[in-house]
């Protein structure tokens, strides 16, 4: 396999863990650093398990067992960032702590090493205003988990330097990922854009009784989830008019007229009651972390469908 440079992700639960995956997959050398002891351990642990499974399914190059020894938990900071192209941080989402930790890696990294944040929330200008190395700072957002779940957003502060988010970028897709690179940055990104649009309309829906929450799952799960998880939702748009999405807009968008004219849904209350104790009805927060595995087993079998159906039949 190619070499490729070290990587350091920088906290290593749910989501650092998974960053782990793909860029040893990738045949970086991934070290992983946590503040918490025995955490980059226990990430390395979730690799070895699930690594196997991806090579079963046919979703990762070369063996399991070689993509695994790129992985490496280490104990000190300045260690972990020795020589490396790119860290990857993935600490709690509190701007005072991705604060300092940037502050840290600012001082420690090399003057070529990238600094991307997996702030889902936080912007990259509040996080690294004031670093003397501000322009190599970003946040590269991922839906967890990053390694099944190729889309990522690239999103610059005014101040990051365009060539190193071409770099990443590049990086990123070398990995497998899908990334979106943002032409500057805006509260919520795209991604949590999007989907606290749709939650809004998913909790008024049920907070005024027209549907279950089962019932909204269900017209995504088995509906609009169905072809968005090919084509986005403007190929779809495109795709359901003859002549295409200037005749679906023509015809079809009055319908959605007015439909966001009322204040964001209020997630609180009665409402969240409700909706918890379906789910909780549904699934009981003791099989949270099993389902979660399901989860990510059903991901892994439509990943390597996706790539089958490719190959057979053309993206």
């Amino acid at each position: 396999m190619k070499s490729h440079p070290p990587v350091a992700c920088v906290g290593t639960g749910l989501v650092g863990r998974s960053w782990a995956i793909v860029f040893a997959r990738a045949g970086h050398e991934v070290r992983l650093w946590d503040a918490q002891a025995g955490t980059a351990e226990a990430a390395r642990d979730f690799a070895a398990e699930m690594l196997p499974e991806l090579e079963r399914l046919g979703l990762i190059e070369g063996a399991a067992a070689d993509a695994l020894a790129r992985i490496t938990p280490v104990a000190e900071l300045e260690a972990a960032l020795d020589g490396v192209a790119h860290v990857q941080e993935s600490t709690p989402e509190e701007i005072g702590l991705k604060r300092e930790v940037f502050g840290r890696l600012d001082a420690l990294a090399g003057p070529d090493t990238v600094l991307a944040s997996s702030s889902s929330a936080l912007l990259p200008s509040a996080i690294s205003e004031g670093l003397a190395g501000r322009h190599r700072c970003m946040v590269n957002h991922p839906i967890n988990p990053a390694y099944l779940v190729p889309a990522a957003e690239l999103v610059p502060a005014p101040w990051t330097e365009p060539a190193l988010v071409a770099r990443t970028a590049d990086m990123l897709r070398a990995a497998g990922m899908r990334p979106m690179v943002m032409n500057k940055e805006i509260q919520g990104f795209v991604m949590n854009r999007l989907q606290g649009a749709l939650l809004h309309e998913a909790f008024r829906l049920v907070a005024d009784g027209y549907a279950s929450a089962e019932d909204v799952d269900i017209g995504l799960r088995e509906g609009l989830a169905l072809r968005w998880s090919f084509i986005g939702p403007f190929e779809t748009i495109d795709l359901n008019a003859p002549e295409g999405v200037r005749q679906y807009v023509e015809r079809y968008s009055g319908i959605y007229t007015g439909l966001s004219d009322q204040p964001p849904a209020d997630w609180q209350g009665p409402v969240l009651d409700r909706i918890e104790a379906e789910r909780r009805a549904a699934l009981p927060g003791d099989e949270l972390a099993a389902r979660q595995a399901w989860r990510d087993r059903r991901l892994m079998a439509l990943a390597a469908h996706k790539r089958r159906a490719a190959d057979e039949i053309g993206e």
